[in-house]
């Protein structure tokens, strides 16, 4: 079967890193398998995907995330594909047009809760035609499935159509990551990996950092993205950057999160966090926003703090720094949790989607 997976970029994101995981393992099942990225830039994950992958094929289609003229190029690549998978909100719709000349097997994955068009009226109605043209729209979380079946009015329709399949992870991949032991001061280490977007809330993370002793506690975020430069300055202004570490892009991140002492994920919202996961599986206690997409997964394992709490999230912090017993008990329920969400389990249910088309 040849299958096409359609994304806006390869940076840092679940997403992305999500596409990079399942290209090599489709291919293992004997799939020819393509992607497409609207903004073709060269990052750690295009790097990865092109070392890993040398057969799949990559189409760079430009150097913008919402070019409309994309659509013209698309119908020329769609057309040499069974299945066309699309993420992310402009290769949805722009896939959706381009495959109303071409009739291939449409599939999309729903990566958040929520985003920007729900609750724009015209956008509204553009999603519900949008999604119609979807054979099978995957749902990342049991929320994402109940928000969107919301947002198009369709709670008691299309139940074999909308459908969920967790995100997964190379669970023993991050477990026997080794530590990167000259990077870490002897200060109890928090790490936050995600892309610098307006869903996430890293800010949160910075201000906890500053009611905690600084000789103490110091935070380290992994990611990049266009609110860099917010947190940056936010970082500068609060005095924080001798405790609170810019990483940049990582390709190491099992190592990363193996030297962590604490993973924390600070969000308004997410649809389910591959880093939350991620967190879990390399053993460590996991801290979070208490917040759609994160509850699901977290609650009853991790540790949940109201949404954009600094003190509480600095609360929590110490006290698992304080309590040893405490610590290793979240820790151990944390790692439990991760060995549900194991990759082969996704890539054999996306398998059985796609089969399931023709």
């Amino acid at each position: 079967m040849r299958i096409l997976h359609i994304i806006t970029s390869l940076y840092t994101g679940g997403a992305e890193v999500l596409i990079v995981n399942l290209v090599p393992r489709f291919q293992a099942l004997g799939h020819e398998v393509g992607v497409v990225v609207f903004n073709g830039d060269q990052t750690p994950l295009m790097e990865r995907l092109e070392k890993e992958c040398p057969n799949c094929k990559v189409y760079k289609l430009g150097a913008s995330f919402y070019n409309p003229w994309y659509i013209f190029k698309l119908v020329r690549i769609i057309r040499n594909y069974d299945v066309i998978h699309t993420h992310n909100s402009s290769p949805q719709l722009y896939a959706a047009i381009a495959n109303v000349f071409c009739n291939k097997r449409m599939v999309t994955t729903e990566h958040n809760t929520s985003n920007r068009k729900r609750g724009n009226w015209l956008l509204t109605i553009l999603d519900k035609w949008m999604y119609t043209k979807y054979d099978k729209v995957i749902c990342i979380s049991d929320q994402a499935e109940v928000n969107l079946r919301q947002h198009l009015n369709v709670e008691t329709s299309d139940k074999s159509r909308i459908i969920t399949i967790y995100n997964g992870i190379d669970i023993q991949k991050i477990r026997e990551a080794t530590p990167i032991e000259d990077l870490k001061s002897n200060r109890f280490l928090i790490i936050m990996v995600a892309a610098y977007r307006p869903q996430k809330d890293q800010a949160t993370l910075v201000r906890a950092m500053t009611m905690l002793p600084h000789d103490q506690y110091e935070a380290w975020l992994v990611g990049d993205g266009e609110c860099q430069d917010v947190v940056e300055k936010l970082i500068k202004r609060l005095e924080a950057e001798d405790y609170v570490k810019i990483l940049g892009v990582r390709t190491d991140v099992p190592r990363i999160l193996k030297t962590a002492d604490v993973v924390v994920m600070s969000t308004h919202y997410e649809g389910l966090s591959l880093s939350n996961i991620e967190g879990m599986a390399a053993g460590k206690p996991f801290v979070a926003s208490d917040v759609e997409g994160i509850q699901e997964v977290t609650k009853g394992y991790g540790i949940l703090v109201p949404h954009e709490d600094a003190e509480a999230l600095a609360k929590t912090i110490q006290q698992l720094h304080d309590d040893q017993d405490y610590y290793h008990q979240v820790a151990d329920k944390c790692y439990e949790r991760a060995q549900q969400f194991d990759i082969h389990d996704m890539v054999n249910n996306y398998n059985n989607v796609y089969l399931s088309l023709f």
